[in-house]
This record gives C-alpha cells, sequence and structure tokens, in this order.
C-alpha cells in the first residue's frame, strides 16, 4: 500500500513535465568518450562527479593478471583485500580502513550483500571475462544505496545483452590449476540475451587449500516502448579447503557455500523516468570445524540458509533547477541455521544432508526513503540529500542520515570536490548470534554509525589523469571482534569510538590510441595513507583496527610486438596492528603484520581472434601474512588461451 501510494504520487506532478532525464542512455549519446557512473542518485558522467568513485573499465579487466574478481579489485586504490582462500574462495574488501561488513556488493545496481557475515559479500556469479566494467565509491554511501554502504559500494557492471558473440576461455597452471569459462551474447526478436558459464579448480598450494568453484550467469532485456525490462539471475558454488580459517587451533577446517540470486527491473520512458526493481537472494553455508577426524566433541557441522529479498522504486525529474530524485527501498533478511539465531520451536530438516537440522532462525526488515536534489550552475555542482532509515534495531526505530556533495572546475583541466556524509551499518547475524570454540556473539549489539569527510582534486590534462584526496571518519559504536592477550576467544562488542584519517593519489598515463590496436598501452601509481585514531588498548583487534597502513600500486602495460605485450602490477603494502602467532599448539606473543611486495606478471600475444597468455602470481615468491596464522601461496604460474567471435 505504502509503495502504490508514493508511486502515485510521484506519477503525477511528472505527468506534467516535458523535460528529459539525464539516463545513462541519453548521457552516453552526448559524452561519448565518459563512462556514466551511479555514484548519486540521479546518473552522471565521470567529469561531473561530486565523489571518489574509481571505474576498472574492460580494457583494464582484459589486460589484468588476474583470475577473479578479488583480484581484480587488489590493485585498486584504498581498497583493501585480506584473502583466506586463494582465487577468491574468500576474500574480505574493506575501503579506506574499514571492515568487510561495511563495504555494499551489488550487481547492475542490485543489492546482493549477504546479511551473515561479509565474508560471503564475494561470492557473485560473474567471472572476469563477463564483467563489463566495475564502479568502486569511496566513502560513506547509505543516502544512494541504503544500509550497510558505510565506507563505500562496488557495483560489478555485466556485460551487456544483445551483442551477438561467443567468447571461450581456458587457462591450467600449478597445484593442479584449472579454470574455464563460455559466454555468449545474441539475439532473440526483441529480447536480447547475455549467458555466461565458469568453472576452477585446485589441488591446493599445501594441505587442505584445494579449490572447486562453478558460477552461471543469464542476463535478458527488452524495450517497450519507451521503457525497458531486464532481468538477471545467477549461481554461485563453492567448496574449499579452509586452513586455519577462523583459528589456527583446528587447521583442517572445511567450507561449501552456494548462492542463487534474481531480479527484474523496468524503467520507464523520459516523460515519467521511473525506474523499479524486485530482487531474492538466497545463499547455502555449510561450515565444517573438522573436514575428516573430527574429535568425539564435537557433534554437527554448521548449517546456514540465509534470505534477503527487496523491492525498490525511484523517480527523477530534471528541470531548470537541477535534477531531483526520490527513492523507496524495503528489504527483508531471514537466516535459518543450527548455531545463529533464536531458538525455533521445533527444527527443521536441513535439505540434501542427513542428520542436519535447523533449530535456530532470525529476521529483520528495513524501509529506506531516499531524496536528493542535484545542479549544476556553469563551474558550479552540488547535491545534497537524505536517507531516512525504518527499522526496529534502531534507537527509536527511525534515524537520519543526510549528506551534502559540492564541486567546482574552476579551470578546464581542474575539479574541485568536497562531501560529507552520515552512515551506519547494521551487525550481521554472525556478529550478533555466533558462539564457538573461539568466537562469542554478542545479540545486544547496535548499529554502528560515522560522519564521513572528503575533499580532493582532479585533473585531466591530455594523456594524463591526477586525483588527490584527504578524508575523515567519526565512527561510534564501531563493531569488531576482539580479545585480550592470551586469551582464547574473540568476542564481538561495539567499540566506543574509532576514527579513520587519510590521504589518497594516483597519476594515470593513458594514451591516445585507436581501438583496434593490440595493446592499449597505460601506466599508473596509485598511494593510499591511513591513520587510526583509536588505539586497541588491552584488546587485539581482529579487524577494525588492523588496516592498511600505507599501500602503494604501480601497473604498465605496454606492447612487446605487433600483436603482444605485457602487464605488470606491482604492490606494497604495510598493514597496522598484529596478531598473536600460533606455534606449537599455543598462541605466542604478539606479532606485528610484516609489510611485503607482491608481483604479478602477464605476458600475451594474439593471433587473429585468438590470445594466448602465460601469468604468474606473487612472482619474487614473497612470504607475507593479510590474515592472522593464514598461509598464503608463494608463486604460482598459469598459461592459458581465450577466443571471440562475432557473428
Amino acid at each position: 500500500g505504502v509503495l502504490c501510494l508514493i508511486c502515485s504520487i510521484l506519477v503525477l506532478p511528472c505527468l506534467a513535465q516535458e523535460n528529459t532525464l539525464q539516463t545513462p542512455e541519453t548521457i552516453s549519446g552526448q559524452e561519448l568518450d565518459e563512462v556514466v557512473v551511479s555514484a548519486q542518485r540521479s546518473p552522471v558522467v565521470q567529469s561531473q562527479l561530486m565523489r571518489v568513485v574509481q571505474v576498472i573499465t574492460r580494457a583494464e579487466i582484459e589486460q589484468s593478471p588476474a583470475r577473479d574478481l578479488a583480484g581484480l579489485l587488489e590493485n585498486v586504490r584504498g581498497l583493501d583485500i585480506r584473502k583466506r582462500g586463494t582465487y577468491g574462495m574468500q576474500a574480505d574488501i574493506s575501503i579506506r580502513g574499514g571492515t568487510f561488513d561495511q563495504t555494499l556488493i551489488l550487481i547492475n545496481g542490485i543489492n546482493i550483500t549477504d546479511p551473515q557475515t561479509g565474508h560471503h559479500n564475494l561470492n557473485v556469479p560473474l567471472d572476469p571475462n563477463s564483467i563489463e566494467r566495475i564502479e568502486v565509491l569511496q566513502g560513506a554511501g547509505a543516502r544512494v544505496f541504503g544500509p550497510n554502504a558505510f565506507n563505500g559500494a562496488v557495483n560489478i557492471i555485466s556485460r551487456q545483452p544483445g551483442k551477438d558473440h561467443v567468447r571461450a576461455s581456458v587457462t591450467a597452471g600449478e597445484y593442479g590449476f584449472g579454470q574455464a569459462g563460455l559466454a555468449a551474447g545474441f539475439n532473440s526478436g526483441s529480447l536480447q540475451h547475455f549467458l555466461s558459464a565458469a568453472a576452477m579448480t585446485s589441488d591446493g598450494f599445501t594441505d587442505n587449500t584445494d579449490f572447486k568453484t562453478a558460477s552461471m550467469f543469464y542476463r535478458t532485456a527488452t524495450n517497450m516502448g519507451q521503457s525497458r525490462l531486464d532481468a538477471q539471475a545467477g549461481y554461485n558454488g563453492k567448496a574449499f579447503g579452509a586452513n586455519s580459517f577462523y583459528t589456527p587451533r583446528f587447521p583442517n577446517q572445511f567450507e561449501q557455500t552456494r548462492t542463487s540470486f534474481a531480479s527484474l527491473q523496468w524503467k520507464s520512458g523520459a516523460k515519467l523516468n521511473i525506474r523499479s526493481a524486485i530482487y531474492w537472494r538466497r545463499h547455502h553455508d555449510r561450515f565444517e570445524l573438522f573436514r575428516d577426524n573430527a574429535p568425539q566433541w564435537y557433534s554437527s557441522h554448521n548449517y546456514h540458509r540465509t534470505d534477503v529479498a527487496g523491492t525498490t522504486l525511484n523517480w527523477s525529474n530534471t528541470g531548470s533547477l537541477g535534477t531531483t530524485s526520490l527513492g523507496m527501498d524495503y528489504r527483508f533478511e531471514h537466516i535459518y541455521s543450527n548455531v545463529l539465531g533464536e531458538p525455533m520451536s521445533q527444527s527443521i530438516a536441513v535439505a540434501g544432508y542427513e542428520n542436519a537440522f535447523f533449530s535456530r532462525s532470525y529476521q529483520r526488515s528495513g524501509v529506506s526513503i531516499m531524496a536528493e536534489h542535484a545542479m549544476y550552475r556553469g563551474n558550479f555542482s552540488a547535491s545534497a540529500g537524505m536517507l531516512t532509515y525504518l527499522n526496529n534495531e534502531l534507537d527509536g526505530g527511525i534515524s537520519f542520515f543526510p549528506g551534502l556533495d559540492l564541486g567546482w572546475q574552476f579551470t578546464p583541466q581542474w575539479r574541485w570536490f568536497s562531501s560529507i556524509n552520515r552512515t551506519l551499518r547494521l551487525p550481521t547475524f554472525t556478529d550478533m548470534f555466533y558462539s564457538g570454540p573461539g568466537n562469542i556473539g554478542n545479540p545486544l549489539l547496535i548499529p554502528e554509525e560515522a560522519i564521513s569527510f572528503e575533499t580532493g582534486l582532479k585533473s585531466t590534462m591530455q594523456h594524463l589523469e591526477l586525483e588527490v584526496a584527504v578524508f575523515k571518519r567519526w565512527g561510534t559504536n564501531m563493531i569488531d571482534w576482539v580479545k585480550k592477550p592470551g586469551d582464547e576467544q574473540w568476542q564481538s562488542m561495539n567499540l566506543t569510538r574509532v576514527d579513520i584519517s587519510g590521504l589518497e593519489a594516483s597519476l594515470v598515463y593513458r594514451p591516445q590510441q585507436k581501438p583496434a590496436k593490440a595493446t592499449q598501452t597505460m601506466a599508473s601509481v596509485h598511494y593510499s595513507y591511513l591513520y587510526s585514531g583509536k588505539s586497541s588498548g588491552d584488546f587485539v583487534s581482529n579487524y577494525v583496527l588492523d588496516h592498511l597502513k600505507h599501500k602503494v600500486d604501480l601497473g604498465f602495460t605496454h606492447a612487446i610486438t605487433a600483436k603482444g605485450g605485457a602487464t605488470y602490477r606491482l604492490s606494497w603494502q604495510e598493514r597496522e596492528g598484529g596478531f598473536m602467532l600460533y606455534q606449537d599448539g599455543v598462541f605466542q606473543e604478539l606479532q606485528d603484520f610484516t609489510p611485503y611486495w607482491m608481483m604479478d606478471l602477464r605476458l600475451f600475444y594474439n593471433i587473429s581472434k585468438v590470445q594466448v597468455f602465460a601469468e604468474a602470481s606473487n612472482l619474487f615468491d614473497a612470504q607475507y601474512t593479510s590474515v592472522a596464522n593464514v598461509p598464503q601461496p608463494g608463486r604460482w604460474v598459469r598459461v592459458g588461451l581465450k577466443a571471440e567471435v562475432g557473428f
């Protein structure tokens, strides 16, 4: 009823409007060389941004030595990818010193963030060959994307449906590594289609690091007069040895996950300017503390099934005073589990497993109402908005999260921007309820909140792109897993206050080249620095305070011959904080994280429509740790080929 009422209120005034909304389609027609991003409620070209948004383009994905989504994100400025498993089996993403639970993940604008734990956020059904580009919003994004875009958001854009082509790839490497993918775009009548499937496997680089994964993705779209209908569905399955993932006391852990999702989006014509969507996501998680030879006291594996469903409605209108956008989002989250949630009166059998039962459950829902107005006056631009969030887990059941963005193009090459926003994140189900041999949850956790400020400069000078930004985040009631030295268990707590400040800078060289050229030369230098204004005191922090203090990323792609070239990715990382080293069956003294260099290399050669390539991860065989006591691989070499045929 609320949705129908809001829809009727929005439709009546826009029927009288004849202004044309700056949609991605109309903007792209005017600015053919610019990417349209969703860093605010109404789409905007990259040159008009008043926020820090980095875009990984299709050309960069093609030339990257990464074999998975986490690898693509690893060299983005200001991003911290902490890996437990290899090749994206489990990787945690954090932005600007935040935790992995504070980043919102979207596929084509649809929120697929996992409420059980951020460890599952990158379980997406898209391999690199199926991704068109990735947009990374850095800083608070609650007023744009809703709750849990606490420290930023990552929007993964799939290849567009309808382009007639077939693309295949195969890769093989050390430790029994194998990967294969197939994707196709085609048309059938008025329907446009894109379909992809991929699989990856390895025996593992050491004990209990083997894995298998498979994914499928389908997207279809059709135009109905001036409106457009867009549907997508995907599946991702993983099974992997989880060597010491959650405690080094029991290294023989194992985990299996299955993720399914589907969504339907509708966009009206320019007169109405309405966008609406419905979506659903289901995630299965089976965790085994002992993969085999379990002790007598170990009674059962952990089983979880999480369901998320939601609907969104957005309206925007462009007039003489700028673009006004209004939106509403309803999101429902539910979990069945044998360890997370509140006790159920009657257990439910876990489908597909004998003698396994869900004995606990929990659910919550929230309504987000967003409003924003953006205007452009000559060289000045401004965007102001508000998120009103209704949820019974908030104090009083309602809270407001305003924001303001400013921009000034003071020369043709230089642009100043500044932004201040208030944001929030709800505790995950794991934060609230998980208790085990190494953890104690806390159902009394309250949402964490923060105010984020940033300002900086952007410049485009012929072949060079320069960006510098400084930022500050004042966080309250921050959620973290902590323990005192010598304790065996981590406890989930609201820390009183954690302030993060930092600096980011990048310089990118992109010479103008014809699209037909085999190798697009590019060079980049990225640097980020973070400082935490809160020490851990008597506690050892597992996530909040173990951020990257310094990160330097160097990238270079160049031609070697007329048909081939090379890509280099070099990264230096220094992490704040430390961990208690586990040796000889006991936890030792607190040990600082050691800085390290990491280099990836990719060599490729094009023969007609076929590309042959060789890759090496961690080329110099660096020894490093990004998560306490979890082993990481050394040098890993792969070879493969891929081909794309249009028709």
